[in-house]
């Protein structure tokens, strides 16, 4: 949730129609997780898409996207989540803050959270982009006002799921280019190790 968003600089991937049809180049590597980066037309601030496979099933992974106070252990720079509006059990809105070095201002985003399921089909996409107008903007904090996340979960045998989140996000705000280019190859891989922590624990209580 909050995903990624990741999160400012880990905020970086979308999947659009012409997003679709572009080339994705592998940009980094680590523990299983797979990030490729794009470039995106009209903006400085390129696509992203990381990919793994998590040693859980497919609701475990699903509970885990909507538990909107977990963001904070697991999604990387994720200084608070809280839930704003639960609309039902598949869909809800909640505010994030991302936590950036100084002297950058921290960023912060609500994001309207979706589970889609298909009907002949296992696989399930979560759609979950910011939205505007929600709350009020807060002083010393630069919204995010637009940011395109999905994650998309394929079941594997053995109760494993494989996931692919993609994201593309406008920062806001003055931040150098590279500079979120470069976090938001770390961010997704720091953000699945952690998921992949918070996974494991809930399978040990």
């Amino acid at each position: 949730m909050r995903y990624l968003l990741l999160v400012l600089m880990a905020l970086s991937l979308c999947v659009t129609h012409s997003l679709a049809q572009a080339e994705w180049r592998r940009v980094a590597t680590r523990d299983g997780i797979k990030v490729y980066a794009k470039a995106v037309p009209d903006s400085k601030i390129k696509a992203m898409k990381a990919e793994c496979v998590l040693d859980a099933g497919l609701e475990e992974v699903i509970g885990l996207l909507l538990d909107v106070r977990a963001a904070e252990r697991w999604v990387c720079h994720t200084k608070s989540c809280r839930l704003i509006k639960r609309v039902s059990d598949t869909e809800l809105f909640y505010h994030t803050e991302v936590s950036l070095p100084w002297p950058l201002d921290n960023r912060d985003f609500v994001t309207h959270l979706r589970v889609i399921r298909g009907e002949n089909t296992p696989v399930v996409t979560i759609e979950a982009p910011a939205v505007p107008g929600v709350m009020p903007v807060r002083g010393g904090i630069v919204r995010i006002s637009t940011s395109i996340n999905r994650w998309t979960l394929h079941p594997l045998p053995d109760a494993r799921v494989r996931v692919e989140y993609t994201l593309q996000v406008d920062p806001g705000g003055h931040i150098p280019a590279h500079v979120v280019n470069m976090f938001a190859c770390r961010a997704p891989i720091e953000t699945f190790q952690n998921m992949r922590k918070v996974l494991a624990e809930r399978k040990g209580d």
